[in-house]
Parts: structure tokens; C-alpha cells; sequence
């Protein structure tokens, strides 16, 4: 187990995970989202489920008010800055885990507006771990662990889009609308507060304190844009290596020890407890959600977003971490989704999203955690906390399915069918800006001849705590322990704030020899982000 955590973490750190393990668009896909239709039936195609989607491209879709800069290929804005705080709590009984969590995520855009978001999600869902001593290191607390969990859950969410200034300068619109941002921001943080209250303090308070947070309102109220439904499965697998030093007593409690040699209490030395600091961790994701918009511009659309992640952390005291995430969104008309469901009837697409990220980065950090020993049953107590700098290269290719050719291209792909399946290593961004091959698939012809292209870089800081109670059952033979867990609580803040860096760019469109050129994204530079 050692052997192979050590493995893990070290290829994510140095952002070197191979190619077809950390992009593919596995035949997994299909058997996460339909477990009862069987691999044979996710190979061949014949089954009626869909598959997923998500992302925000950065790009402008087919309502677009403009064509940006003459060029049909630039899109309409990007993402300037980002503000995120999530919270998470989780709690395990034997093996049944539930989680909640808020994120909360303020988000500059280059061309002036603002956009705040909440989502709410809880999930449930079953978990197995197990931990063992390292023999030889047992003294010292050497251990590894291996766990692996299925969670669904559900969640809640709105997004208010602050457009309200526009006075033909997005620089000074995004100052104006970051700031009704902010105040708005206050009043929910107000509002919630209130509605906290209201089992204690009903009545005239409770009109009060509703008056004084509608005081925080802005002048010029928010749009509301799409208020979600989301529902969520993933998978994960992780592991971890921590050392530490345990303590035992010197054997001698003034009681008789059946089989002692002078009878007189000569016990064997006992496990008094230990202290630890994790020193690796990784952990493989696989996600799928489906986002029902019901409000704002995206209103009666569905979402699909499938995404795979490989992230893991190395260090005691100063922390390395890495992570690479691959993400591909599809959006259908929830109605006519909804119809052919029922009908037994194909899919039809609209728009097709492809994200890729790396991040890495390192910063001064400590987890570490204590133990104490009863008998069989041992009590661990965790904790964090540090701040992380990163960079993060961010990719996206969106393309608008527009007709029936390429949106059965798409649907075929994600299902399986023909001969270049989304099981292939999945096509990146900039793999799509290159000159097509004569064996070029059918998605890497779209990408490139239609796909907007583009290539951002951001530099981040994450500051973050965590702290973890967890009682468990142990059991000792020689140098070997096996451990586990009863019951176990974990919470976890994290802020992460990332601003753009570096310059912006675009992939125009096809050029004599076939490549696209990546030129300057005007419509992303024109506007600085604003520090909060």
C-alpha cells in the first residue's frame, strides 16, 4: 500500500500522470451513469440513458449579442476572478457516510459583470477503510491506509447574475456591479442569520432584524440567472501514508498477569496511544451531475457534467499539491430530453463543453493527528490547517450543436457508438488547435473546424483548516494492526481565491495547413480584475 500511494502522489505532484489514465473518457462513463445496463450494452450502444456534461467554456454561445471583434471564434468574455469558500461536514457510522456541504462563489467577468453563487448539497452513501501498521515502523506509527466510498446526493443552488451598471465602460461596470455584488452578499449572510432566529426569537425582533438585513440590499437588484436542481453520484478511491511515534507503557500495574513468571503483576508493555503527521495522500474522482436550470438565461436546459479528477498532497510540514482534472458538459432542452426519455427515443445535444485543468503548488501547511488506545477500540483526534500557492492552466473547447449531423456526432461519441467511442483518451483543447490527421475522428474534426478554443492561466492562494474526531476498532498481531472506523466526524473550510494571469489567448479559426493559431483574447484583456 506504501508502495503504491507513494506512486500516486508522486505522479500527480509532478503533474505527470499518464495520458490514458488522467484524460480518459473511460467506458466507466456509461456504467457510473447506467449500472444496470452491463458493460456489453454500454459497448454496444444499446441502452437509453445519457451521459454528461459540464463546464463553463468562458465562451459565448449562439445568443451572443455580438460577434466579438469581427472573429465568429473569440468568444464573448472570460473569467477574470474567482472568490470561493467551502464548507463540508462529513459524518460516518460503520460504513454509511453522509455529507454536507455550502459553496459560496463570487466571479468577476471581463466584460463587466458579476456573478454570485450558492449551492447547498447533501449526499449519502456507503464507505469501507482500512488501515495497517507498517511492520518494523510500528513503534514509530508508521501506517497506510486504503479506502473507497459511493456517494449520491442531492443539492439546491442559485446564481445572481449583476449587470445593472453599463455605462459603456466594463472596467468601471465591474467595480460598480463587484460592489452591489458584495452588499448583496451581506443581506443573504443577514437574511440567513435571521431565519437562524426564528425558532427563539419570533415576533417583532424577527421583523427587525429581516428590516436590517433588507438594509444591505443594493440600489440595482441582481438578475436572477439559473436556479438549479443538481443530483450527484461519484466514486472515489484514495489512500495514505502517515508516521508518527506511539507510546506504551512500561508493562508494570501492580496487577497479576495470568502466565507472569513472579506473579506479580509483570504485564506486557501496553498501547498507550500515538501522535502522527501525514506525510502522502492521494485520491481519483469520478463525478456525475445533472443541473436542471428552471430560471435566467439557461431556463428549460439540462446539463450533464461528467469529470474526473486525480489530486494528492505530500508533506508533513510545508505541503506540495497537485491535481488534473478533465470535464466534459453536454446541454439538452430538458423538455424534449425529457420526452425522448420516455419515448425510448435518441438524444439530440445543443452544446458540447470540454474542460481541462492542471494545478500545482506548494505552501506552508501541518495535518497531524493524535491517538489514544482502549483496549481494542482506539480514539483519533485530526487536524489542519495551511495555505497553498498555485498555479492553475486552464482549457476549454465549446462547441453550439447547431444541426442534426453534429449533434448525433456528439450523442454517438458519449454513448459508445461507432468507432471512435468517448472510451478514447479525450481530446484537449489545444490537441484540437493542431492540423487534423488523415485519421482524424469525427470529434476532433468538430472541435476543430467549429469549437471555440482557449487557454487561461491563474495564479491561486488556498487557506484552509480541517479538524476530525474518529473512534475505531483495532486489532494487533505482531508487528501487523488493522483498524476500522465506528464513527467519525470531519469538517473542513477552505477558501481559494484565483486571479488570471499571463496573457489570454484563442484559437482563430483554421488556417492554410489546417492549424489554428492561438492569437490575443482582446475581448478577455480589456478588462483587469479587481482585488477583493
Amino acid at each position: 500500500m506504501v508502495g503504491v500511494v507513494s506512486l500516486v502522489v508522486a505522479a500527480i505532484v509532478g503533474l505527470s500522470v499518464p495520458a490514458d489514465t488522467a484524460t480518459g473518457l473511460k467506458s466507466a462513463v456509461c456504467r457510473i451513469l447506467h449500472p444496470l445496463s452491463g458493460a456489453e450494452a454500454c459497448s454496444s450502444g444499446d441502452y437509453a440513458g445519457d451521459d454528461g456534461d459540464g463546464g463553463d467554456g468562458g465562451g459565448g454561445g449562439p445568443d451572443d449579442p455580438f460577434v466579438p471583434n469581427g472573429d465568429p471564434f473569440e468568444p464573448a468574455k472570460c473569467l477574470l476572478s474567482q472568490d470561493q469558500t467551502k464548507a463540508t461536514v462529513v459524518i460516518q457510522v460503520a460504513f454509511i457516510k453522509i455529507s454536507s456541504s455550502e459553496t459560496v462563489k463570487l466571479q468577476q467577468w471581463s466584460d463587466g459583470t458579476v456573478t454570485l453563487e450558492r449551492v447547498n448539497e447533501t449526499g449519502g452513501g456507503v464507505t469501507a477503510s482500512i488501515s495497517a501498521g507498517i511492520p518494523g515502523l510500528k513503534d514509530w506509527g508508521g501506517s497506510a491506509s486504503l479506502s473507497g466510498s459511493f456517494m449520491s446526493g442531492s443539492g439546491s443552488g442559485g446564481q445572481w447574475l449583476f449587470n445593472g451598471n453599463k455605462s459603456g465602460d466594463p472596467q468601471a461596470d465591474l467595480a460598480a456591479n463587484l460592489e452591489d455584488a458584495q452588499q448583496f452578499a451581506a443581506y443573504l449572510k443577514a437574511n440567513d442569520g435571521c431565519k437562524y432566529q426564528s425558532g427563539y426569537n419570533p415576533g417583532a425582533a424577527m421583523g427587525a432584524c429581516a428590516q436590517d438585513a433588507a438594509s444591505k440590499k443594493p440600489d440595482l437588484e441582481p438578475e436572477l440567472a439559473p436556479d438549479v436542481d443538481i443530483t450527484k453520484t461519484s466514486t472515489e478511491a484514495s489512500g495514505g501514508v502517515s508516521f508518527g511515534k506511539s507510546f506504551k507503557s512500561n508493562g508494570k500495574s501492580g496487577k497479576d498477569t495470568k502466565g507472569g513468571k513472579d506473579g506479580k503483576g509483570a504485564d506486557g508493555p501496553k498501547d498507550l496511544g500515538s501522535i502522527s503527521f501525514e506525510g502522502l495522500s492521494g485520491s481519483m474522482t469520478e463525478d456525475v451531475v445533472v443541473m436542471r436550470a428552471k430560471t435566467g438565461p439557461d431556463a428549460g436546459k439540462i446539463t450533464f457534467v461528467y469529470t474526473f479528477s486525480v489530486s494528492g498532497t505530500a508533506g508533513g510540514v510545508a505541503q506540495a499539491k497537485g491535481s488534473r482534472m478533465q470535464q466534459v458538459a453536454v446541454t439538452y432542452d430538458a423538455a424534449a430530453y425529457d420526452q425522448e426519455e420516455k419515448d425510448g427515443k435518441p438524444h439530440h445535444p445543443q452544446k458540447l463543453t470540454i474542460t481541462t485543468s492542471q494545478e500545482s503548488g506548494d505552501g506552508p501547511g501541518i495535518q497531524t493527528g493524535a491517538g489514544a488506545n482502549a483496549g481494542p477500540v482506539t480514539i483519533d483526534v485530526g487536524g489542519g490547517g495551511g495555505t497553498i500557492n498555485s498555479q492553475i492552466h486552464t482549457e476549454s473547447a465549446e462547441v453550439t450543436l447547431d444541426n442534426d449531423t453534429d449533434s448525433t456526432t456528439v450523442e454517438d461519441w458519449l454513448r459508445g457508438r461507432g468507432d471512435t467511442p468517448a472510451s478514447n483518451p479525450l481530446p484537449t483543447p489545444s490537441d484540437a488547435a493542431e492540423a487534423l490527421d488523415d485519421d482524424a475522428g469525427p470529434i476532433e474534426r468538430l472541435l476543430h473546424d467549429k469549437g471555440k478554443l482557449t487557454r487561461l492561466d491563474y495564479q491561486a492562494n488556498t487557506d484552509w483548516w480541517n479538524a476530525s474526531l474518529g473512534i475505531g476498532f483495532g486489532i494487533s498481531a505482531g508487528q501487523l494492526t488493522l483498524g476500522f472506523k465506528l464513527f467519525g466526524i470531519d469538517i473542513t473550510h477552505e477558501e481559494k481565491n484565483q486571479t488570471i494571469t499571463g496573457d489570454p489567448t484563442y484559437a482563430k479559426g483554421p488556417q492554410s495547413g489546417g492549424a489554428r493559431p492561438w492569437v490575443e483574447w482582446k475581448n478577455c484583456t480589456r478588462t483587469k480584475p479587481i482585488p477583493t
